[in-house]
């Protein structure tokens, strides 16, 4: 099972939320899906120097849009004076026809992205690099920024082989059936001259427990009250012995 279910669909509800949140009826459903597909086709064509690693989409009646793009370089998406992200919010504006907010976050620790940690394989390839010596390098530099756990795998007519292999390499350990692990999944395709080599990478990033973290909140608020409580005791009896005190 491991092997065929998607890893951030495994987990969707679990510890991961939807990347498109809205709703509609069945009418129009499949119409907002196709047009999720082509914004996403759009924004990926336009910025495709700028590293995006995620977009979020959210639907607000009666016609408003937000999307939310996750980028490792949000200078060049933003432009001069603005200039570049307006001209793709005009964009946005004329597929949809919808009122759009359009915001860029930065992406910290793009080699924690399985997204871009696979294009940057897949563009290395395509420059006639070895493809073990990207993965490789790519893995160690994951595992650098604090990552548990990196699996890379290339398949295809590598080094130009009569037939298709597939390579791998893994460094730490990737839970894949854990619900509660926290890996990034990610695949891209390196277009070269003896056809398409496929690139996949997962990320192990830790554990994510809720009940843990509903936990370390409430214990402050624990400690404070204990604390509270042993000081009014301590009070109360510190009041009661000097009046117990006999008077000379």
């Amino acid at each position: 099972m491991g092997r065929k279910v998607h890893p951030y669909g495994f987990r969707l509800g679990v510890i991961r939320d939807w990347k498109s949140k809205w709703f509609a009826p069945k009418r129009e459903y499949t119409h907002l899906v196709l047009e999720d597909f082509q914004l996403r086709s759009y924004l990926k064509k336009q910025m495709d120097k700028a590293g995006v690693g995620d977009v979020i989409i959210e639907r607000f009646p009666p016609n408003q849009l937000h999307v939310t793009v996750h980028t490792a370089r949000p200078g060049i998406v933003i432009g001069r004076k603005g200039a570049a992200v307006k001209g793709i919010r005009e964009g946005i504006e004329r597929i949809t026809g919808k009122r759009v907010k359009l915001d860029i976050e930065e992406i910290s620790k793009p080699e924690l992205t399985a997204q871009l940690v696979a294009e940057n394989i897949a563009q290395q390839v395509e420059r006639r690099i070895p493809y073990n010596r990207a993965m490789k390098k790519a893995a160690q530099a994951t595992m650098q920024k604090g990552a548990l756990g990196v699996r890379i795998e290339c398949a295809g007519r590598l080094n130009g082989s009569e037939m298709k292999r597939t390579d791998k390499i893994m460094e730490g350990r990737i839970p894949r059936q854990t619900l509660r692990a926290d890996i990034d999944y990610a695949r891209d395709e390196a277009l070269t001259t003896y056809g398409q080599i496929g690139v996949k990478v997962w990320i192990y990033k830790g554990d994510v427990l809720p009940e843990l973290q509903a936990e370390e909140q409430q214990a402050p608020r624990q400690a404070r009250s204990y604390r509270e409580g042993r000081e009014g005791r301590e009070g109360r009896d510190n009041r009661e012995s000097r009046e117990a005190r006999p008077q000379s």
